[in-house]
């Protein structure tokens, strides 16, 4: 239960008990929801700046709509803690992000007053859009619809395709743009220099100040407002406004930290039929110094402390290895110096790819496109079509966003992209949204292009330095964070044969095959069953999914009884699916036994805890090679 010092937020079990307080009350609320969000997430680690920067929005749009038959998507996700304190979670909020506890992005299956579930950017705009239209087909029009997206998030794809549909329809739905300057980063690209002219311009600001003071007395807000819309089309740098040119009425830029105008605002702007778009100010880590003044840092800074904000960093392991993000990026860079034609790519996730070592040094070949996935491959495909060789860096479950682009644009073209996939297999916390399971499976079905695994870090230096060295699409995965003590720094480069694995261990009777980073749990399992059983078994690094190494699997297939294969990603479609194909096409009478993430979503939690429900654990490892011995 939450502690009496919260005086107003212990009453608020959902927006109706929001709606029961006066709205200078609303002020002192929001203070102890930032104090709340700050003393949780400082020992439970989550999205902690774009949230403490949403508050005021949360607060006001609850408390003017009627959710939740009123529709709200926030989009990602980041910045609705405060939303799921608000509408019955907040004891629950304790257990944010944890194994069996709630999720940290809004999900629909958790409550009814997630309207729509998010954790991938810049779809809140053509879902809202679906909703209100849903509505206008049901001849509903008292329901109101809204979406608040991030300046970030603007700058995905999809918002835009929303927006030009949304402009045409005259359905009932509010975009609040959350305009903060930042995505995990400081944001790129036009449109957010058009969003800082917008905010800057004097000519601008002076209408929008009508527009309040005008709204503000509402028994005459028709004819005033017809009269400030004519005034702004012809004033705002000579020109018209993006948002009014899409067919949205604009309203902005406002002090998004302002609760009570906020909520002025939106009682009337309510009243207006149609497209509407309200542009709000806010900074990213309100009311935490340290989280207002490094926002990238505070975005997700792990364990702080509550008081002062200062991270704490928990004593580190005598072996503690380099995370692959590390190598990675100390590799692009030392392959970047040897040669100029290679450049760098990622969508809005340069340091936490760690692309940006490779963007001090070279910030001409290094490439920020913001959240824009399917850009980030096409672009990369024509730099490549002219002889530039592009590292794509990708998070697995965002690559998917650009599944089109690597088939039409990267391999029917047979173009030399190299796709670095970072976060691969489970993540951990962020849960299914953002676990990396189905890229082996979707990349293996596609013609021309080469998939890869390490094993270790000086196996994925290898890889990448091999890549560099072939004309073909070639694809690298690698999981978050994890490593094995190894001494990858200042290691001469060797090139890996394309399509050739390698033995680990031998062993009688039975092999173990995988694919990547989870060879080391492999390992460790063989190790305790010859230590317990006195067995040797043999294990195999597959290191590339495609092309297979068939010469050394028919090998296999004839010299052992039964085969294990383990991968971390999904179980359909992937390394098991792969070599059950070959031994079936050649008919080997061997027994196979696929480990790997089940054919179902995966919840969030520690790696540890979903490893163990994935049944991909060393633990299970042993137990899968027990069961031959």
């Amino acid at each position: 239960m939450i502690s009496k010092e919260y005086i107003l937020l212990s009453q608020i079990d959902s927006p109706s008990d929001l709606k029961k307080l006066k709205k200078e009350d609303l002020i002192p609320l929001c203070e102890e929801l930032r104090r709340y969000i700050v003393e949780v997430t400082s020992t439970n680690p989550g999205h902690l700046g774009a949230s403490l920067g949403a508050i005021e929005l949360a607060v006001a749009i609850h408390y003017v709509f009627d959710t939740p038959e009123d529709k709200l998507v926030w989009d990602v996700g980041h910045q609705a803690y405060a939303h799921k304190i608000l509408t019955g979670r907040r004891d629950a909020f304790v257990l944010n992000r944890k194994y069996n506890g709630i999720s940290g992005f809004p999900k629909m299956s958790e409550s009814e007053y997630d309207a729509f579930g998010v954790g991938h950017a810049s779809t809140s705009i053509s879902s809202i859009l679906g909703m209100a239209m849903s509505a206008q087909l049901d001849g509903n029009k008292k329901r109101n619809h809204v979406a608040v997206i991030g300046d970030g998030a603007l700058t995905g794809g999809i918002a835009f395709e929303g927006l030009n549909h949304a402009g045409i329809t005259n359905t009932n739905m509010l975009v609040i743009l959350n305009d903060n300057g930042m995505a995990i980063e400081e944001n790129v690209g036009a449109l957010s220099r058009y969003l800082i002219r917008l905010s800057a311009s004097h000519t601008y600001n002076q209408m929008k100040n009508r527009i309040w003071d005008s709204l503000s007395r509402r028994q005459r807000i028709r004819r005033k407002f017809q009269q400030l819309q004519n005034a702004i089309k012809g004033s705002i740098f000579k020109g018209s406004n993006l948002f009014e040119s899409l067919g949205f009425r604009y309203f902005g830029p406002v002090d998004g930290h302002n609760v009570i105008s906020l909520i002025d605002l939106l009682e009337d702007i309510k009243k207006i039929k149609g497209a509407k778009l309200l542009h709000c100010r806010t900074v990213k880590g309100k009311g935490l110094k340290p989280a207002e003044n490094d926002q990238t840092l505070y975005h997700a800074p792990g364990i702080f402390n509550k008081d002062t904000g200062e991270i704490i960093h928990l004593p580190s392991c005598p072996d503690e290895v380099e995370k692959y993000q590390i190598v990675f990026g100390e590799t692009i860079l030392e392959l970047a110096r040897q040669n100029e034609k290679i450049v760098g790519i990622t969508p809005a996730m340069a340091s936490g790819c760690s692309i940006d070592i490779m963007m001090k040094e070279f910030p001409n070949r290094t490439f920020d496109v913001g959240i824009a996935e399917q850009h980030a491959v096409t672009f990369s495909a024509g730099m490549a079509a002219n002889g530039y060789i592009p590292f794509c860096n990708i998070y697995s479950t965002f690559l998917q966003r650009a599944y089109d682009q690597i088939i039409h644009d990267v391999a029917l073209q047979d173009l030399h992209v190299i796709f670095c996939i970072d976060r691969a297999g489970i993540v951990g916390e962020d849960g299914p949204t953002h676990h990396g399971l189905y890229d082996l499976a979707y990349l293996r079905c596609i013609p021309n292009i080469i998939i890869a695994a390490p094993l270790n870090e000086i196996e994925l230096r290898n890889m990448m330095y091999t890549a560099v060295h072939t004309t073909k699409p070639f694809a690298i995965r690698y999981p978050r964070g994890e490593g094995v003590k190894n001494n990858w720094k200042n290691k001469a480069f060797e090139q890996i044969p394309i399509g050739k694995a390698e033995q680990l261990a031998e062993g009688e009777k039975i092999a173990v095959l995988s694919i990547g980073h989870i060879g080391n749990n492999v390992m460790s399992a063989i190790q305790i069953i010859e230590k317990q059983e006195n067995k040797k078994i043999a294990a195999y690094n597959m290191r590339f999914l495609k092309p297979l190494d068939e010469e050394l699997l028919h090998s296999i297939c004839k010299q052992y009884q039964h085969i294990i294969t383990i991968e971390n990603g999904t179980i359909v479609g992937g390394l098991g699916s792969a070599i059950a194909e070959f031994i079936a096409q050649h008919s080997y009478s061997c027994t196979l036994k696929t480990l790997g993430v089940p054919d179902r979503f995966i919840q969030q939690g520690t790696m540890e805890e979903l490893h163990n429900e994935c049944g991909i654990s060393t633990n299970h490892i042993i137990e899968a090679i027990k069961q031959y011995l």
